[in-house]
């Protein structure tokens, strides 16, 4: 059997052969990929010559190129289209592969190569990029523990295999529990509110499950969910709610109480082998924020003036609504005040935001304005699932630029939420060119009726083609700079400032035209979206908050404390109490047993990231208004200093390059009502 995974595809951009590619391919690919990789780090460290860049930096970064190619494309398959063979090798997997990594990574041969190349960084007539290559491998093996001694290491590569195992073990528990969590209606009746496109949605999520003639309201990964906004009947949104709040601390198989607290005890018990106060400490001290106390500052000064926000648009619902407000009714009745307040209804939005327009003559077109770069779907080239589409992105001289996909729907095979991943990164030492992939998760409707989105989910859509942008773009040597490989407190910045495109005059008439009629969005009704803008801030800001508060309360645990937590939702509750983000009304964005991004997401310390780049973004946003908007001349510059960048440099300067300054936070302030 011939395993396409085990030299590059042929197809164009070197997009992998799915047609071709089975289950059984992925797990000897891998196998063989790490085999490979380890005797090309061997190789380097055995040489008995003293090292230089060439002889230890290129063929480190040459190495493990059929395990990279591999390990794309099967963490693509099982985060967007998994099954149970792909579930049980990702968890058999995961300890093999973190064993993999701290070979190398605490390698003491290789280490002490990199050491030597390091102390000498002055004076081996290094570029900028190879310098900073140096100082990045050199500072991650030496956070990662490269510096232990052999007793250390045995444990730490212990700790790390059994939290890639409970990591991993997490998402499959969460994606199941989401599952069966699905609340099936029976009579239509029950949906009331709901626009005849998401009905048909509903019946066509039962359909697939067996369900004829029922209607399935499956779950988003975030608390909150779209359709309460509209459901008129108080006892659906209850139930809705309930069961989003539930996942993963039901009991039974998959409950992720017992998970959760295993990762944050042997998290924290790793911090303090590293030589770290806690998980949150060794986290921040490689991004920018350096430091939990940083994160804590910014974080703690926001949260009172939101609750304060929240506060007082709960009492605006309140008076509309004549009950007290509930979780599962802020939404609904948030709603009636915009329209209220500021005549917006978003739900009354949803037929000019037609999916296939919102793409083309909205997210396409952006780019193309502001870029100059162009898309052409390759319907002869095939995805990885029948709804995955293709398109080819071209710059504007004609120039091959990269692979677009777009998997649009959301499916019982897909994970929640929504993000972007590369299945081959860009660098010109193994000449790889690029191909960047967006997962959303909409619901399909029947065949036949189009697919309308909300006013979130087009704001997603812009959002995550934000850091597929950032993936064509970046321009770098070497592998380990390719595409969004930057600071996790700075990868959400490229993508908030692409958003702001959604509501541009030059973008949104072109695309937010409906399905029906042809008839484009009315210039005041757009005005009043505008307007409305700050109305649910306090809300918004203070649910985010919450979790990123949350994530923080979890991570700096010192060891012994964290041995010492044994109810999660006590502890959760505490924590929010603390502060003063614990109003039942306003649960918080995600709640611990069900927050990917924290215990299998890879943002685990890391939550604070979004609102920690969105300085840069609205500083950003604000030098685009000061300078002209949207234009050839400003997307060129963004690109050069910052999108082109890719993790070939220190972003902070090259930020100050673009904008040439510090970014201040008061624009930030401003857009969420906090100042």
């Amino acid at each position: 059997m011939t395993n396409p995974l085990l030299a590059p595809s042929t197809l164009p951009y070197q997009l992998p052969d799915f047609a071709e590619l089975l289950d059984e391919h992925y797990g000897p690919a891998i196998e063989q990929g790490m085999a490979e990789q380890l005797r090309e780090v061997q190789a380097i460290t055995r040489r008995r010559d003293m090292p230089t860049f060439e002889n230890t930096m290129v063929p480190l970064e040459s190495s493990g190129q059929l395990l990279t190619r591999a390990l794309r494309v099967f963490y693509n398959k099982a985060s967007a289209d998994s099954n149970d063979v792909t579930n049980a090798l990702e968890e058999e997997l995961a300890p093999k592969l973190s064993a993999h990594e701290d070979a190398i990574r605490l390698d003491s041969a290789l280490y002490w190569r990199i050491d030597q190349l390091h102390q000498q960084l002055d004076t081996l007539g290094l570029s900028d990029e190879q310098r900073y290559l140096v100082e990045r491998w050199h500072r991650e093996m030496t956070l990662a523990g490269a510096g232990l001694d052999d007793a250390q290491k045995a444990r730490l590569g212990e700790l790390n295999a059994r939290l890639s195992t409970l990591t991993t073990r997490f998402e499959k528990n969460l994606l199941a529990d989401t599952n069966d969590l699905a609340v099936v209606i029976d009579d239509a009746a029950e949906l009331d509110g709901l626009s005849p496109g998401e009905i048909s949605a509903a019946a066509q999520a039962a359909a697939d499950r067996g369900l004829e003639g029922k209607y399935l309201v499956t779950l988003v990964l975030p608390t909150g969910h779209p359709w309460l906004e509209s459901l008129t009947k108080r006892d659906v949104r209850a139930t809705i709610m309930a069961a989003s709040r539930a996942r993963g601390s039901r009991g039974g198989d998959h409950d992720n109480r017992q998970v959760l607290l295993d990762i944050v005890r042997l998290r924290a018990e790793r911090a303090a082998l590293l030589g770290f106060e806690n998980h949150a400490a060794f986290v921040t001290a490689d991004q920018t924020a350096q430091t939990p106390a940083r994160v804590a500052e910014m974080l703690e000064r926001l949260a009172p003036a939101a609750a304060r926000n929240a506060a007082a648009e709960k009492a605006k619902l309140e008076a509309l609504a004549g009950h007290t407000i509930e979780a599962h009714d802020w939404a609904y009745y948030s709603e009636k005040v915009r329209k209220a307040e500021f005549d917006v209804d978003l739900g009354e939005l949803r037929p000019y935001f037609e999916a296939e327009r919102v793409l083309q003559k909205g997210v396409f077109a952006a780019a193309t304005k502001v870029y100059g770069i162009t898309f052409s779907e390759r319907t002869d080239l095939a995805g990885y699932h029948p709804q995955v589409r293709v398109f080819e992105v071209r710059n504007e001289d004609g120039s091959e630029l990269g692979l677009y996909l777009l998997d649009l729907y959301t499916r019982d095979s897909k994970r929640g939420g929504a993000w972007m991943n590369e299945l081959i990164g860009q660098n010109t030492l193994l000449e790889h060119p690029t191909i960047v992939v967006n997962n959303l998760n909409v619901p399909q409707p029947a065949a036949g009726e189009p697919t309308l989105l909300t006013y979130d989910e087009v704001n997603t859509f812009f959002h995550e083609f934000g850091h597929a942008l950032h993936g064509l773009f970046a321009h770098v040597t070497y592998p380990r700079f390719t595409g969004t490989n930057v600071y996790r407190d700075f990868v959400e910045f490229p993508s908030q400032v692409n958003e702001m495109w959604m509501l541009h005059p030059e973008i949104v008439n072109d695309y937010a035209v409906h399905h029906e009629t042809g008839e484009p969005i009315r210039a005041e009704v757009l005005d009043r979206v505008r307007a409305a803008q700050l109305w649910g801030e306090g809300f918004a800001t203070s649910e985010y908050l919450a979790a990123a508060l949350l994530d923080q309360a979890w991570h700096t645990l010192s060891a012994d404390e964290a041995a010492a937590v044994t109810d999660v939702a006590a502890f959760e509750a505490a924590a929010l109490k603390r502060v003063g983000l614990d109003d039942p009304a306003v649960p918080t964005r995600y709640s611990s047993t069900y927050f990917a991004h924290t215990f299998s997401g890879g943002y685990d310390a890391g939550y604070y990231s979004y609102i920690w780049s969105e300085v840069l973004d609205a500083d950003t946003v604000q030098w685009f208004e000061e300078n002209g908007g949207l234009t050839r001349a400003n997307g060129d510059r963004f690109r050069q200093y910052v999108l082109g960048l890719g993790g070939a440099g220190d972003p902070l300067e090259a930020y100050r390059a673009f904008r040439g300054r510090d970014a201040a936070i008061d624009p930030l302030l401003k857009r969420r009502g906090l100042a």
